[in-house]
């Protein structure tokens, strides 16, 4: 049958009902599947400059994937995704309250990039999105603390019952204030919050402790996993799932080999003939397991391709939304 379903709403006051009539689906899943289809076939057959779609259907969150070309930017396109969306606008939200956030994270995901530890591969890869909540959990953790929790972000809004959009509108204000107030007493510069990222995690206790940005503190694992990084919003998954316990070692040895280097002080000072500062870290590692060997030894190489080619990868890997499916409500 192709008309099985009616809907029937009364507009409020005015005395009129809206009727439409919908096909009905097995599940809601089941239709997301058949509209991204759909969806993927358009963007394939006329979407201007749209390569290489693929329909990813059966993943836990159905997606369309294509490459923009005029741009470069690759895209998923989900549909029915709502908590992506509350996670794109709490991170939107993070990066405007101190300009510290988004010059970390870029510098972060630099790195990872460089070294590796995330892929443009689905596989055991960190992703970016986990090494972004990554960066605002230890931002947290600063005292005092550069970034207020999500919990935090309800109790300035002063609303208990509402969308998270409604939130931000209505507490920006406020927790802008919060932000302005903890960084006037804040002397961490860039250079030292860097330093001090690769300091934490290089001695973080990933064996027994996850990561929570919505309470803004270590907690006990409730899962085996090598890394449990906490969805701020489904509280029960884990957006690292994927990572195994040879991806974090490696992550741990690079996050001590990094701390290590900034703490040297030919690293941190200028020179016409070697890589220095920040771009000193993107020269590819040393390290052995989970130990550190020194870089004295080794003949540093001229970086300045790499780097080009490192930022533009990230450019190209700039408009790629990594967050976890789901319906729930903001509690």
């Amino acid at each position: 049958k192709f008309l099985q379903l009616i809907k029937v709403r009364t507009i409020a006051g005015s005395g009129l009902s809206l009727e439409y009539q919908v096909k009905r689906g097995a599940s809601e899943r089941a239709v997301t599947q058949s509209i991204l289809s759909v969806i993927g076939k358009c963007v394939d057959q006329f979407g201007p400059g749209c390569v290489g779609v693929q329909n990813i259907l059966q993943a836990r969150c159905p997606l369309v994937r294509f490459a923009h070309q005029p741009s470069g930017f690759q895209c998923d396109l989900t549909a029915n995704n709502r908590v992506a969306m509350k996670s794109s606008e709490l991170l939107f939200l993070y990066g405007q309250l101190d300009p510290r956030v988004r010059h970390l994270v870029f510098s972060v995901r630099c790195w990872a990039r460089a070294h590796s530890i995330t892929s443009s591969i689905p596989g055991a890869w960190i992703t970016n999105f986990s090494l972004t909540v990554m960066v605002v959990f230890f931002l947290q953790q600063r005292n005092p603390p550069i970034l207020p929790t999500l919990d935090q972000l309800k109790e300035l809004a002063g609303i208990h019952s509402c969308t998270f959009t409604a939130m931000l509108l209505c507490s920006f204000l406020s927790i802008v204030l919060y932000c302005h107030t903890n960084a006037k007493d804040s002397n961490y510069t860039f250079e030292k919050l860097l330093q001090e990222f690769f300091e934490f995690y290089g001695n973080f206790p990933f064996n027994k402790a996850s990561i929570n940005i919505r309470k803004g503190k270590e907690q006990t694992k409730p899962e085996t996993t090598a890394l449990y990084i906490q969805n701020p919003f489904e509280t029960t998954l884990n957006i690292s799932k994927n990572v195994n316990a040879t991806q974090l070692e490696r992550f741990v040895a690079l996050c001590r080999e990094s701390a290590w280097l900034l703490q040297q002080k030919e690293i941190l000072n200028q020179s016409s003939d070697s890589p220095w500062g920040f771009t000193a870290l993107l020269l590819p590692s040393v390290t052995s397991g989970a130990g550190v060997k020194s870089r004295r030894k080794r003949k540093l190489e001229p970086a300045s391709s790499r780097i080009k080619n490192l930022l533009d990868s990230l450019k190209i890997k700039g408009g790629e939304t990594v967050a976890k499916k789901g319906s729930k409500e903001f509690k």
